[in-house]
């Protein structure tokens, strides 16, 4: 299968210049595929409607999307896509396994990780490209070793094979680009376009094949999974995944087809969401604040840019997630009808001056006037925020203590871009130092 495309455009503008819907009351709006909707901006609005029991995600399928949509975020066993007692009922099973005490045990091996890949980029000299030499090496060494398949036997998994399954799990149909109010900018969802527990929420683009290529890649990967889970059920360690079957097997009511596609989800989407969030927040430094790129070896400095970094760059170019309301609700001045269709843009949130007045070009040292919406809010925040966070903040630290003089060899313009997931980032990140 062929990796996703680059695109050699230079229309595109790095996703932190993304054009944005301002914020402003909710108002009616069209989506790309010509359903009626209500356009929700404002920071208050969107944590409103975020957390508001009478807001779903559920049946969406059948009122209309913000645009094309992966199989992964358009299957209804997904944990994205329940509301109600059966999401409360998987919801509660996930968070089980993500105890605190088991992600303190878990910081201090993320951080090596990201450690033996600066080393490895260090000793391998300049010039290199960050993208195969760091942006993704760090993604997936930390997801293999959390899911436990980094070693040998049946569970290992190489790279390419992840790399081959997430593009087919993350693929949409549609063209690169397309879309209009909402569309214009990018959706963070739970990071970017991300929705909890790591699966992605709608985007545009295309990739991991077609026709029954694509569906043999999917019904390889299910396979994978579905017979990882048994293996785990049969002779369970301290995995992640085992930690997620022990916990479903023993609250009873969790269909297997949801644990499975939990699993996947967790694996191949939360890999991806790292590597495109980590790239993109590179192209950003390092391309339009160089200034700043020394001071992230203070890594109080490091932890509150990757908080803002996360907050104001968003992984993908779609703006609105979706929702549907099951009552009216009354959002600022405005009453909204039961059954209408909802289109959040956590990215204008985000970027709400009456709460953020700062701005992304601000100091990336200062801490956020608000707690961010990157990782959405209310029954749907994203479970892995914990692993974003921590692998950005290390990353960013680390590569700057061991690289301070590190440096773009090609301005921003000139990047092309991989399209076709539900993330979009740097094709290539050729440094020097």
């Amino acid at each position: 299968m062929d990796s996703v495309a680059a695109d050699t455009r230079t229309t595109l503008p790095p996703l932190h210049r993304l054009p944005l819907t301002p914020a402003q009351p909710p108002h009616p709006t069209t989506l790309p595929d010509g359903t009626p909707a209500w356009l929700i901006t404002r920071y208050h609005d969107v944590r409103q409607v975020l957390g508001d029991p009478r807001v779903t995600r559920a049946d969406l399928h059948d009122v209309g999307t913000a645009g094309a949509t992966a199989d992964v975020a358009a299957n209804p066993a997904s944990l994205f896509n329940q509301d109600g007692p059966a999401h409360r009922r998987l919801r509660g099973t996930v968070q089980r396994a993500f105890t605190p005490r088991a992600i303190a045990g878990w910081q201090p091996w993320v951080a090596a990780a990201v450690q033996q890949s600066v080393d490895r980029l260090v000793a391998a000299g300049a010039p290199a490209d960050l993208v195969p030499a760091f942006a993704r090496p760090v993604p997936f060494a930390v997801t293999t070793r959390l899911m436990g398949l980094d070693g040998d036997g049946p569970d290992h998994l190489d790279e390419e094979r992840l790399h081959r399954w997430t593009l087919a799990l993350l693929a949409q149909g549609g063209e690169p680009g397309a879309g209009g109010e909402p569309g214009a900018g990018g959706e963070p969802g739970a990071v970017g376009g991300q929705g909890e527990a790591g699966e992605p929420g709608e985007a545009d683009g295309q990739a991991g094949g077609s026709g029954a290529e694509h569906d043999d890649t999917l019904a390889e990967f299910g396979a994978f999974m579905g017979e990882l889970v048994a293996r785990r059920r049969r002779d369970p360690g301290d995995d992640l995944v085992s930690r997620l079957v022990r916990a479903a097997d023993q609250d009873g009511d969790v269909p297997e087809e949801s644990l499975v596609f939990l699993v996947a989800g967790l694996t191949a989407s939360g890999n991806e969401s790292v590597a495109g969030a980590l790239a993109n927040a590179l192209v950003y430094v390092l391309g339009e604040r160089p200034e700043h790129w020394p001071r992230l070896a203070d890594p109080d400095v490091a932890e509150r840019t990757a908080e803002r970094l996360l907050h104001y760059i968003p992984l993908g170019d779609d703006e609105a997630t979706i929702r549907r309301t099951t009552a009216p609700i009354e959002i600022g001045d405005v009453t909204i009808p039961a059954d209408s269709v909802l289109a959040v843009s956590l990215g204008s949130a985000n970027r709400d001056p009456a709460v953020h007045p700062e701005g992304l070009d601000a100091d990336l040292g200062l801490p956020l006037a608000a707690p961010t919406l990157a990782f959405s809010a209310g029954p749907h925040y994203c479970i892995g925020a914990w692993r974003v966070r921590l692998e950005m903040r290390e990353s960013l630290h680390r590569l700057a203590t061991a690289l301070p003089g590190l440096r773009l060899t090609v301005p921003v313009a000139e990047l092309t871009w991989q399209l076709g997931s539900t993330t979009r980032s740097p094709a290539r990140l050729p440094v020097d130092w």
